[in-house]
């Protein structure tokens, strides 16, 4: 661990973030974000994290921030963190919430880290509910439907939810990508949704070892015969029991080709 650093970190546009730059944004709810898991101070997926701001940059204030510049923004959050965490890149306007920006107000970046994490054991059971997110390509904050559909699940005795769109099909979990074997081939689901670093990486990687893979509609009376997990910044993969009452099949071997396809993705510095 690099001198004076702590477990958690938050820094704004690269500097120790202070109590007068956080407090506008304890409650803010127009900003997006990325999230990656740090392994001896390098990322896997750099280019998709990057990719992602400035998609969403460009989407939500019609601007974005050089690359370098984020890249600056992680290098500095990283060497005053240990070699092992979780990092957060949020971007976002000082005009805040409510207010039209103009075209004059920049872009400011808040890097916060925090340990390291895997995700839960599992297996995971999940709970369908209708839901669709405002803006489904754009990992943004302020979603009180997730962690609001993820209690209700809870206390029906589920771990998590999943979504289901207005044509029956389901998207993704609360904040999860879904996956599925059919014993022959990974089926992604096909629908408006958040598509992950994690996801992405496992197609590019799922590719070069020559796995078949499709995309096609999934309902919830169509996962007879599937087996399923989810996955995201903290895994490529974590099993799925059942979903409501339709119990899935035993993912073991899948979820092994999942991780080793993830492992194939080389760590890069930022």
């Amino acid at each position: 661990m690099p001198a004076g650093s702590t477990s958690s970190t938050a820094q704004r546009n690269g500097h120790a973030a202070s109590a007068a730059d956080l407090s506008p944004l304890a409650f803010a709810g127009y900003a997006h974000f990325t999230a990656m898991q740090v392994r001896g101070g390098q990322v896997r997926g750099l280019d998709l994290h990057l990719a992602r701001l400035r998609s969403a940059s460009i989407e939500m204030f019609g601007k974005a921030l050089p690359d370098e510049e984020l890249r600056s923004h992680l290098r500095a959050a990283l060497a005053a963190s240990p070699a092992d965490h979780s990092l957060m890149a949020t971007v976002y306007s000082p005009a805040g919430e409510f207010t039209v920006a103009g075209p004059d107000v920049g872009l400011e970046v808040l890097v916060s880290t925090g340990p390291a994490s895997s995700g839960p054991k599992g297996p995971l059971a999940l709970r369908t509910v209708g839901h669709e997110r405002t803006l489904p390509t754009v990992k943004h904050v302020g979603e009180v439907a997730k962690t609001y559909y993820l209690r209700q699940a809870a206390a029906e005795g589920f771990d998590d939810a999943a979504f289901v769109d207005r044509k029956g099909r389901l998207t993704e979990a609360s904040i999860w990508n879904l996956a599925f074997w059919d014993g022959d081939a990974i089926v992604w689901p096909e629908a408006e949704m958040l598509t992950g670093t994690t996801m992405s990486i496992l197609r590019r990687q799922l590719a070069r070892l020559g796995i078949a893979q499709r995309t096609q509609e999934i309902r919830p009376a169509n996962l007879a015969g599937l087996a399923g997990v989810v996955m995201n910044s903290w895994t490529p993969g974590i099993a799925v029991s059942r979903i409501d009452q339709t119990p899935l099949l035993d993912p073991s071997a899948f979820l092994g080709l999942l991780h080793r396809a993830y492992e194939a993705e080389p760590l890069v510095s930022p």
